[in-house]
């Protein structure tokens, strides 16, 4: 299995082009099944999970085509199955949303549990709620069985602002007959993408952006050509990596509408950057300082669903904050998994006190060494990563399979800024 051999404590500088939302492509892919026309996308990241989901798509008919690392045709002239392969669903999170399209298109599916990170329960009783009300019949099990009795428009009342769910929503509801409100819908960026993407193959979506999304069903979908937006959590990773390492890192193709919260929180941590048209620049402070309430009291920095901070950003902030001067409470809402990775950074020398699932307790600045690791999820694998390189000493990441599921290219853009990292198969 490959790993990273990464000695810290090297100035960090030079440019990251920004890939691809992974977030955006992976349900851009899924969503080419909704025509038997071609789908060409640009700005994909040619990582694990897209990988995967690219041959999840080829087992059931699609014919998949790289033209370059970067932009992807799809095009499914006739579904050859409605079981997709359940080895391949459990490598990735996103082959629940197979679900909508699917049923859309042959109007059944037998869907193997899905894969994905383990950073605590992750419900899909969003999911049903959704597609139920626009009319499938769904039993829960390993595997899920669904067929698809008439396929209606529906006024449907989310119980929480699930993206996956509010995604597959979507994708079945431009096929239904008539109108869907969605209400308390995700409104991420990368919901944004698959929304305006949908309607560029001809749905009738409204209320892009907000949390009251209408789709007025359409009897067909035709092919398009759609760019995958900015990655912005890989926008975050890189910022709080520039903070926290000596030298200056610019960051090529972000996107400022995304990152106005992101920035106000790391604001927070004493990170601060310059921004001019599509690019960031962010340069080692002389020293991070944390930002305490009006009051005195120490801050608090919490995920929530958009536009608040992003729970995928969580871990990457963690080893930013070890890094500045001061105290700090994360309190991470919605996954009890997310805070687990915190026990390394202890290993390293981080004060770094564990409330519960939830919260920990931070104190900063503290000189971090060198360990060995094991990636146990994407984003915290990067964060373990960051620490890595700002650690004395030579530190060993293994299962770095999990990080590089969702960076592109990952230890080039760094060997590029200068980093001593090595990739060992």
């Amino acid at each position: 299995m490959a790993k990273f051999l990464v000695e810290g404590g090297r100035p960090l500088n030079g440019v990251v082009n920004i890939s691809g939302n992974k977030n955006e492509a992976l349900p851009a892919i899924i969503a080419s099944l909704l025509t038997d026309e071609e789908v060409l996308l640009k700005n994909v990241p040619k990582i694990g999970d897209v990988l995967t989901v690219c041959d999840i798509l080829k087992d059931i008919g699609t014919e998949v085509y790289w033209h370059d690392d970067e932009t992807l045709s799809l095009k499914t002239v006739t579904l050859k199955g409605t079981s997709p392969s359940p080895t391949l669903c459990a490598k990735a999170r996103a082959s629940i949303l197979l679900l909508g399209p699917i049923l859309a298109r042959a109007g059944k599916i037998r869907l193997a549990s899905p894969g994905g990170d383990v950073i605590g329960a992750r419900r899909i009783d969003s999911h049903f709620e959704g597609l139920t009300a626009l009319g499938a019949e769904l039993t829960l099990g390993s595997p899920i069985e669904g067929c698809l009795k008439q396929n209606i428009g529906a006024d449907i009342f989310l119980d929480e602002p699930s993206v996956t769910a509010t995604e597959n929503i979507l994708m079945m509801a431009t096929l239904a007959e008539g109108r869907t409100v969605l209400y308390n819908a995700a409104c991420e960026p990368h919901v944004q993408g698959l929304c305006h993407l949908l309607n560029s193959m001809g749905a009738k979506i409204t209320g892009i952006g907000s949390n009251v999304i209408t789709i007025d069903g359409v009897a067909n979908l035709s092919g398009t050509q759609h760019e995958i937006g900015p990655d912005f959590m890989e926008v975050g990773s890189y910022l709080c990596l520039g903070a926290i390492t000596e030298g200056t890192i610019t960051l090529k193709n972000t996107r400022l509408q995304d990152l106005r919260f992101i920035l106000k929180t790391f604001h927070k941590l004493g990170i601060d950057v310059n921004f001019s048209q599509m690019d960031l620049e962010i340069a080692d402070p002389p020293e991070l300082i944390m930002k305490p309430d009006l009051s005195g009291r120490i801050s608090t920095i919490y995920s929530s669903p958009w536009p608040g901070f992003p729970t995928d950003l969580m871990s990457v902030a963690i080893v930013a904050a070890t890094q500045a001067k001061g105290t700090v409470i994360f309190f991470e809402k919605m996954y009890e998994g997310r805070m687990f990775f915190t026990d390394a950074l202890m290993s390293m020398g981080a004060n770094i006190v564990l409330c519960d699932p939830h919260r920990v307790v931070i104190t900063g600045k503290e000189k971090l060494v060198a360990t060995q690791m094991s990636s146990p999820d994407v984003r915290a694998g990067m964060a373990l990563l960051m620490a890595a390189l700002i650690a004395k000493g030579t530190s060993q990441i293994s299962n770095i399979y999990q990080i590089e599921r969702g960076y592109f290219n990952v230890h080039k853009k760094l060997e590029a800024l200068g980093a001593a990292i090595k990739r060992v198969d």
